[in-house]
């Protein structure tokens, strides 16, 4: 099974910006490096969510402009866009099949903040896996929240 490493000011940044945003879905990605079948993520960037109904357990997207401002940031800092986050308010952290739907970035991890009652609780993460978009499906991978400072990049 994969994992996804995420310091843990970069696990905390992403469930403040959960708990801001409730009771709407918040998103956002993460950047990092590839350790071997791992990520190693070294920040966090949050985006507004550009879905028409963003109410909640409406879903979410990441607009055009923020994605290309999020994929120029990761190429600055020498990273890759290691996948991307979003909250399901007042539902558990598991994906949904609209999810599943607007997910494309095969072999990107996709983590899931479940915020109760403007809490945020339990992170998952999926694994995009597959060869096309036909096939596409996300596969459980481990959440590992380290003490440690990101790694440095060169």
């Amino acid at each position: 099974m994969t994992a996804l490493r995420l310091p843990n000011a970069v696990a905390a940044a992403m469930r403040a910006h959960a708990e801001a945003a409730y009771p709407d879905e918040c998103c956002g990605a993460m950047l990092g490096l590839r350790k071997g079948p791992d990520w190693l993520v070294i920040s966090s960037i949050a985006a507004e969510n550009a879905a028409e109904d963003r109410a909640r357990r409406a879903g979410y997207q990441i607009g055009p402009r923020d994605l290309l401002d999020i994929a120029v940031a990761a190429r600055r800092r020498g990273l890759e866009i290691a996948g991307f986050y979003h909250s399901h308010p007042d539902c558990e952290a598991a994906w949904s099949p609209a999810d599943l739907a607007g997910a494309h970035w095969i072999g990107a991890s996709y983590a899931i903040i479940e915020v109760r009652k403007g809490r945020a609780a339990a992170m998952r993460s999926f694994r995009l896996a597959g060869a096309t978009e036909e096939d596409k499906r996300f596969e459980p991978e481990t959440v590992v929240v380290e003490n440690a400072p990101p790694a440095p990049v060169d």
